[in-house]
């Protein structure tokens, strides 16, 4: 499916041609019928020669609403320019012209209507005139195919035409992220809200839960319609009418967008490229009031040129806008700039950055992925995607790197492990990226909650401080602050045990088990605290740790105030 908008001058017969192409006037207002001039956006559509679907957004010709003319050509494949043979070109086809050339629309056929009302020779002048003002343009080998949608000539040539455009126009692209910028919001009887616009991005299904931007608000979607039949689901580049739940139709506007939440970067602030028309009488600087065209919104915006003070006419320089409201953007979309005080199209261009971090008077945006990269050092993949529309593979873990970053990091890695100590680094104090680094470097070894040089062995093979601790068991030394890291490493480790606060040798608990097993061959009825303190030559303060370890293990059980044999007291 493709969707074609009408462009050109008021007067010269879009909207009859779009009835004649399709048999539905997309004059839908009463106010539109009674003064025979389109004001707001009209929809139609139809099938081709060829059986493909075509959808038409027939738009305003008036200078006075060419805002609602920009509402409807943000998301269109190609263009059905419009000229009348009885007028020939005039100065809306002109900007017309320019608006579609800065939206990126490369594609067009052009209808040079109301030839019935002309002679020969004035259908001649306007199809020598039209080609003069195409050339250089999107437009400049496009067909020119004369019409009157009145008497229905030519009509069917104009299909044809349509048909042998759309076999060069691509399709819209699915990147499984649908968007869907609302042109038309209308409360319908027994149904409730609707929405209409041009879906982009990705396909939408009934039952999609959906966010309202810039407002937040939530919204599912009942039903949908595509060219006048009821869908399950529609893909990217079709016209779409959305029955909404969740939500009443006096809380939207065009201008707002669907989409499905957390997809889409949403941002206020963007570094762009700006084509400045040539017929401008003088250049584009911060001064003005400026009007923002995006998707199917208005927003006004402050304009900050980047670089030098000013663009001239006819040059292209960059732009940072500051919007009103959060918007779902990516580089690529386009937009066209205007001045409101005057209402003057000044120029318009392609997004480069969603959100520019350099400042402006050094900024120098562009589509590239690594310049993106290179001023955050790491991005996640996902947040990635979403800043630039390119999904990149990650370097480490989960991130996309700098190749200066990754190496920076994995030399403070290097360095804090050597600086460290015995123990090496702990692992605790190394961040998630860190961490993934560490996953890529030979030279460095995690074990044990500490990170290490491969080539350092273990340095607790055999560990000074474990040996203090088994130099005299059951009476271990207290231990000095600085040996707590060791200490915790020996416990994991199995080399010593921690029991109520008091630290042993693991062979302590050993030995301490095989004393009392023979105690208690002595004793078979039980023995006490004491009789295990005396034979373990020891004091209160560590027999009750190490009577309490062989309960917990199964060594022994306690009978008031015996021990008696547990199942896991060894032989002797």
């Amino acid at each position: 499916m493709h969707v074609v908008a009408t462009a050109g001058h008021v007067d010269h017969g879009k909207s009859t041609l779009i009835k004649a192409l399709t048999g539905t006037d997309p004059d839908r207002l009463r106010e539109e019928k009674a003064r025979g001039l389109t004001i707001d956006l009209g929809f139609a559509g139809a099938k081709l020669p060829s059986g493909r679907g075509i959808s038409f957004i027939d738009v305003p010709g008036h200078v006075r609403f060419l805002k609602n003319m920009l509402a409807g050509v943000g998301g269109v494949d190609a263009c059905v320019f419009v000229v009348a043979a009885t007028e020939g070109w005039k100065p809306q086809s002109e900007e017309h012209l320019r608006i579609l050339s800065l939206l990126g629309i490369q594609h067009g056929v052009i209808a040079l209507t109301k030839i019935g009302q002309a002679d020969d020779d004035l259908v001649e002048l306007a199809q020598m005139e039209i080609a003069e003002r195409a050339e250089g343009t999107f437009l400049t080998d496009a067909e020119i195919v004369p019409v009157d949608a009145v008497d229905a000539m030519g009509i069917s040539d104009l299909q044809e035409a349509l048909d042998r455009l759309l076999d060069v126009t691509p399709t819209a692209a699915d990147i499984k992220q649908p968007r869907l910028w609302i042109d038309r919001v209308f409360a319908a009887k027994g149904a409730g809200t609707v929405v209409t616009g041009t879906l982009t991005g990705g396909m939408l299904r009934v039952d999609d839960e959906l966010v309202v931007l810039p407002h937040g608000h939530e919204a599912r979607i009942r039903a949908l319609q595509s060219q006048y039949a009821d869908r399950t689901k529609v893909g990217p580049g079709n016209r779409v009418a959305a029955n909404l739940s969740g939500i009443s139709y006096d809380q939207l506007s065009r201008g707002d967008v669907l989409v499905r939440d957390g997809e889409w970067h949403v941002t206020r602030r963007v570094d762009a490229s700006l084509q400045v028309l040539d017929s401008l009488d003088r250049p584009v600087t911060r001064r003005g009031a400026h009007l923002a065209y995006i998707g199917s919104g208005e927003h006004p915006a402050r304009v900050r040129v980047l670089g030098p003070d000013a663009i001239d006419p006819g040059a292209e320089g960059a732009v940072r806008l500051h919007l009103p409201v959060g918007l779902p953007l990516v580089p690529g979309d386009r937009f066209i700039l205007r001045e409101s005080g005057q209402g003057v199209t000044l120029g318009g261009g392609e997004i480069l950055d969603v959100e520019p971090l350099i400042a402006a008077a050094k900024a120098t945006p562009d589509r590239d992925v690594d310049r993106v990269v290179r001023e955050r050092g790491k991005v996640d993949v996902d947040h990635l995607r979403r800043l630039t529309g390119e999904r990149r593979e990650p370097t480490v873990g989960n991130w996309v790197v700098d190749p200066y970053v990754l190496v920076t990091e994995a030399d403070r890695l290097r360095t804090e492990v050597t600086n460290a100590g015995p123990l090496g680094l702990d692992l605790a104090g190394i961040d998630d990226f860190g961490r993934a680094v560490l996953d890529t470097l030979d030279d460095l070894v995690a074990d044990g909650g500490h990170v290490r040089l491969t080539t350092a062995g273990d340095t607790l093979a055999d560990s000074d401080l474990a040996a203090r601790f088994a130099a005299d068991p059951f009476n271990p030394p207290e231990p000095e602050p600085g040996d707590q890291a060791e200490i915790r490493e020996l416990v994991r480790r199995g080399d010593l045990v921690s029991q109520s606060g008091v630290v042993f040798a693991a062979s302590a608990i050993d030995e301490a088990a095989r004393v009392v097993a023979r105690l208690l061959a002595d004793q078979p009825d039980g023995i006490t605290v004491a009789d295990a303190r005396d034979a373990w030559g020891t004091s209160r303060k560590f027999a009750i740790p190490l009577i309490t370890r062989l309960d917990e293990t199964g060594v022994t059980r306690r009978r008031d105030d015996l021990r008696i044999a547990g199942p896991r007291l060894p032989e002797i």
